[in-house]
C-alpha cells in the first residue's frame, strides 16, 4: 500500500491493491484487511467515499519494521561523488544540497560544519577600517570561514601580515579550540619573558579565535534549490508552501529539530507530529550527520524535507551515501 501511495499521490482503493499483491486475494478480502489496519490506526480515509492512505503511525511502522533500503546504482554513485569531489571548497554544501534535491525530488539541505570543529589549514587578517578586521580561516578541506572583529590596536596591514604568519605556524592541523588553548599557554610564557611582539600576536590571535570558538554561534543552513519540492502535489497549496518555507528560513527552529532527532547515530526519519514544529506539520524529515573521521564528533548534518509520501528506501540510501561522500571530502 505504501508503494502504491507513493506512486499515486492519493488514496488507494482495494481494486488498485489487489493486483499488486504477491498472493491472490479478492477486493473484498483486501477491504477486510484495510479495515483491520484502520482499527490499528495504520491507515485512514481522507474522505468518506475515497480509498485509504497510510497514517503517520502507518508510515512510522513501515519505516521501522518493513523498509528495505535500496542499493544506489554504481553509475549514480560515481556521478554524485564526481560532482562533490570537483566542487570548489566554497560550493561543496551548495552542490550537495542541490544534488540531494534533484535526486530525491524533495527539499535537500546541508548544515555547514561549526568552525570550532574543523581542522584548520590557514588564517589571514585583512584590515577593513581603522577599527575592524576581517579574519579568514581556511579548513583543511579548503572551506573558508569569515569573521569580522574589532581591532583596538590599529595594526598596520604589514603588522597584520606578520601576526598572521605567526598564527599560521600554530593553526595547521589543529582545530580552532586547540589553537586557542595553545595560545593561552604561550601567553603565560610571553608574560614571563616580557616579549612584547609575541604578546601582541597572542592578544590579537586570541581575540580572533574567541569570536568563533564559543561553540554557540548559529550554524549555516544551505538550501540550494526549492524547485524539486514544488513539483510534489502536496505543495500545490500556497499556504502550506509558505508555512514550510517560513519554518526553513527560521534556521534555529530546524536546527533544534535536527538536534533532537539526530541524538542517535545513523539516518533518522521524523514525521510531522514527532517534529513538533508547526511549519513542518504533515511533512517528513530524513537526516543524518556527517563526520571528519570515524569516531569523531559530527561536523554537521544533511538530509531532505518533503511530504510524508516519500520513497523512503531510495531517500534513506541517498542521504546515507551523501553523508559518507561529504565525510570523505572533508577528511581529504
Amino acid at each position: 500500500m505504501v508503494d502504491a501511495y507513493v506512486g499515486a499521490a492519493g488514496p488507494i482503493g482495494s481494486g488498485t491493491l489487489a493486483p499488486l499483491l504477491p498472493v491472490s486475494l479478492s477486493s473484498a478480502s483486501v477491504r477486510t484487511v484495510l479495515a483491520e489496519l484502520a482499527e490499528l490506526g495504520l491507515v485512514e480515509k481522507p474522505h468518506a467515499s475515497s480509498g485509504r492512505i497510510p497514517t503517520e503511525g502507518g508510515m512510522r511502522f513501515y519505516v521501522d519494521e518493513l523498509l528495505e533500503a535500496d542499493d544506489i546504482a554504481l553509475n549514480e554513485r560515481r556521478s554524485i561523488a564526481y560532482s562533490v569531489d570537483t566542487a570548489n571548497a566554497d560550493d561543496i554544501a551548495s552542490v550537495a544540497s542541490k544534488l540531494l534535491s534533484e535526486r530525491t525530488h524533495q527539499l535537500g539541505f546541508v548544515v555547514m560544519p561549526r568552525l570550532d570543529r574543523v581542522i584548520l589549514q590557514h588564517v589571514s587578517l585583512v584590515r577593513l577600517s581603522s577599527e575592524r578586521l576581517l579574519v579568514v580561516f581556511v579548513s583543511q578541506a579548503g572551506t573558508p570561514y569569515r569573521r569580522v572583529i574589532d581591532d583596538e590596536w590599529s595594526f598596520a596591514q604589514s603588522e597584520l601580515d606578520g601576526i598572521a604568519a605567526a598564527l599560521n605556524e600554530r593553526v595547521v592541523g589543529r582545530t580552532l579550540l586547540q589553537v586557542r588553548d595553545a595560545l593561552a599557554l604561550e601567553a603565560r610564557d610571553a608574560r614571563i619573558r616580557a616579549d612584547r611582539v609575541l604578546s601582541r600576536m597572542i592578544a590579537l590571535g586570541t581575540r580572533a579565535l574567541a569570536s568563533s570558538a564559543q561553540g554557540d554561534e548559529p550554524m549555516d543552513l544551505v538550501i540550494a534549490t526549492r524547485l524539486a519540492l514544488l513539483d510534489q502535489p502536496e505543495f500545490r497549496d500556497p499556504r502550506r508552501v509558505r508555512e514550510l518555507f517560513a519554518a526553513v528560513e527560521t534556521k534555529e527552529s530546524l536546527l533544534e529539530v535536527l538536534d533532537r532527532m539526530l541524538s542517535e547515530g545513523g539516518v533518522q526519519v521524523a514525521f510531522g507530529q514527532e517534529v513538533d514544529e508547526p511549519g513542518l506539520n504533515r511533512c517528513a524529515l530524513v537526516a543524518t550527520h556527517y563526520y571528519r573521521g570515524e569516531g569523531d564528533q559530527p561536523l554537521g548534518a544533511l538530509g531532505v524535507i518533503g511530504p510524508s509520501r516519500m520513497d523512503y528506501p531510495r531517500v534513506i540510501s541517498l542521504v546515507d551515501y551523501f553523508s559518507r561522500i561529504l565525510s570523505e571530502k572533508l577528511l581529504a
